[in-house]
């Protein structure tokens, strides 16, 4: 195999590429780097990376080939240029499952192995406490190349299944923008009277915090099906009461259109019958 097999390649220098390479180089890897637009690879160079002048020379550099472009179709269109066999493509891209999928099956079809991956970071938290990647694919893969991976922060495996990773990465993503929707509508509800922002923050952090519990529960009832037991505050009641967010809202000049959603699907699900029940039963009009 051409190469140093202790290597590591990285195709993509936008912030969150030139931040791997950077953790990489920081872990005394040896590193080489590619990017559209040469000029980016400077400051790698000068921590000591070596500039590939194609994504092709880049591949051929290294085993381990790590991926983090703007989307699928540019990956794919950057990995059509090398020779894949006997590689490792670690795509860390952000995608869906089921690009993942495709894209394991097509790199798999070049002769090379697979691994898709989800960053939990933004690029200053590469390589610090707190950051962290989802992996899925092979598993002898992850593991021959988990020390490597280390350096970008925690590595968590989650599956043969190459959608896997995404699929985490896109559930928490989800959840972390349903919790800035509601902070932002309770921003805008502040701000309609004059308040401030930063002196409700703390009151908002702090019934955040206390909130924190349903996560827990919601994920109980979600798995059992059973949407009964211990029904403190019932999905009628609040969808009755939610009625007074969007009538609020409107008094005070602010739309309410981020959380128009939620108000459809509990009136839909009290419509049909399941008033009694938790409010977490309003899942079953996510399924399709």
């Amino acid at each position: 195999m051409s190469g140093n097999a202790t290597s590591m390649t990285v195709l993509g220098l936008g912030a969150m590429g030139s931040a791997l390479a950077g953790a990489l180089l920081e872990a005394g890897r040896p590193v080489t780097v590619w990017n559209r637009s040469a000029d980016k690879t400077k400051p790698l160079v000068e921590r000591g990376a070596v500039a590939a002048g194609s994504a092709a020379e880049a591949v051929a550099a290294s085993e381990l080939v790590i991926v983090c472009l703007l989307d699928d179709a540019s990956v794919r269109e950057v990995l059509k240029t090398a020779s894949l066999a006997g590689r490792t493509v670690v795509n860390l891209t952000n995608g869906t499952p089921r690009q993942a999928r495709e894209l394991a099956e097509w790199v798999e079809e070049q002769g090379g192995a697979f691994l898709d991956g989800g960053i939990m970071a933004v690029p200053p938290m590469i390589g610090r406490p707190g950051a962290f990647v989802f992996y899925s694919g092979p598993q002898d893969v992850f593991d021959t190349h988990r020390a490597a991976f280390d350096a970008f922060g925690g590595s968590n495996y989650v599956g043969e299944d190459p959608g896997l990773a995404a699929l985490h990465d896109l559930a928490l993503l989800s959840g972390m923008y349903g919790q800035f929707t509601g902070v932002l509508q309770a921003y805008a509800l502040i701000r309609s009277e004059g308040l401030s922002a930063v002196e409700f923050a703390p009151l908002l952090s702090g019934w955040l915090a206390a909130m924190g519990s349903f996560v827990q529960h919601a994920a109980v009832e979600v798995d059992s099906g059973d949407y009964t037991q211990n029904v403190v505050s019932n999905l009628g009641m609040q969808a009755a009461a939610f009625e007074n967010l969007p009538i609020a809202a409107a008094d005070q000049g602010v739309s309410s259109e981020l959380l128009a959603p939620l108000h459809q699907l509990l009136l839909r699900r009290a419509a049909d019958g399941h008033g009694a029940e938790n409010l977490t039963s309003v899942i079953e009009l996510l399924k399709k």
